[in-house]
């Protein structure tokens, strides 16, 4: 696999990935990151990792069909044929959906189809959790198609929601499994092992 990523902040997903690259853990080669946040931390540490990135946003492309288009060619010219969202905080166009049909890979903090949907991200989603009393939550590694959080689960993992969790306790609880979660999708994806 050749591997993109978008990301807003951190990127933390990306570097994970891109560390089991380096290391053999992930059969896959990490090409490019672009984010909508020009002064995101990921951005920074592509370009120290020698990936190739862009800035590209509504600030540079206020018409949403031409920003559309400007991430679609930037991820198609690196060479990648997957694309991972790494806590990018916008839905994707059509025409970078069609571009990765089948290939755009998403992580969510809860199991999905419980707690997903507009408006259902970050802290959001563990306070919906909790305000629900669900006795369990987890993350789910999910395919990206034109509906939010709807596309083809990869894979599941779960996390018990234990008496007396506060949103950071729970929250903690679902990051320390989704790097793991998340590699063991793609390996998935890689082997072909996932029918969509």
């Amino acid at each position: 696999m050749r591997l993109a990523f978008l990301a807003s902040h951190g990127g933390s997903a990306a570097r994970h990935i891109t560390q089991a690259c380096q290391s053999g853990e992930l059969g896959a080669v990490p090409l490019a990151l672009a984010s909508n946040n020009s002064r995101s931390a990921a951005l920074e540490w592509a370009r120290e990792a020698g990936l190739q990135t862009a800035h590209l946003s509504s600030a540079r492309y206020p018409n949403p069909a031409e920003l559309d288009a400007a991430i679609r060619d930037f991820l198609v010219g690196s060479g990648a044929d997957t694309l991972v969202l790494s806590g990018y905080m916008r839905e994707l166009g059509p025409r970078v959906l069609e571009a990765f049909a089948g290939r755009v890979v998403n992580i969510h903090p809860s199991l999905l189809p419980r707690h997903g949907g507009r408006g259902m991200y970050g802290d959001h989603v563990h306070e919906a959790v909790l305000a629900a009393g669900d006795n369990e939550s987890g993350a789910t590694v999910h395919l990206v198609t034109a509906g939010i959080d709807e596309g083809p689960i990869l894979a599941q993992a779960r996390v018990p929601v234990l008496a007396g969790d506060t949103l950071p306790t729970l929250k903690a609880r679902v990051q320390a499994i989704e790097s793991d979660l998340m590699l063991r999708a793609l390996r998935a994806l890689a082997a072909e092992e996932v029918r969509v």
